[in-house]
């Protein structure tokens, strides 16, 4: 009786270690493209909150003729920071007003604003655009 040969399944260990380093390079390439998006979301998420800090503070002014601190408006309920975004830092001034937001997740990162005046962070940004610095 004839002895039947049986085909080994499965891979072979150069196969496997071939297939491991090409996910090893893959992930060399990919990793370090992606390190720096959850910065850049805390970045996004100051520079919505000073957004929607001008839509509060210009709703406040139409009603009262006048700038305000962010805690006024947060006790009235027109603003709220996103999470992990501070209290904004407000000054104000005769028809003007400027501020500033930090991130507790980004250590020395500042986003500032300022409307009818520059801007306290980049001094060559916009009337109402936020800009930011992030070391």
């Amino acid at each position: 009786m004839p002895q039947m040969l049986r085909a080994h399944k499965g891979f072979t260990l150069i196969e496997l270690l071939i297939v491991v380093v090409i996910i090893g390079i893959l992930a060399a390439i990919a990793i370090p493209k992606f390190a720096n998006t959850k910065s850049k979301a805390y970045v996004t998420a100051m520079k919505s909150d000073l957004r929607n800090l001008v839509t509060a503070e210009e709703a406040f002014f139409s009603d009262s003729t006048y700038y305000t601190t962010a805690t006024t408006l947060i006790t009235r309920n027109t603003y709220k920071n996103s999470s992990g975004v501070g209290v904004p830092a407000v000054t104000t001034g005769a028809g003007f007003w400027s501020a500033t937001v930090t991130h507790s997740q980004l250590n020395g990162a500042t986003c500032g604003i300022g409307v009818n005046t520059t801007s306290p962070i980049i001094t060559t940004a916009g009337d109402g655009e936020p800009a930011c610095y992030v070391p």
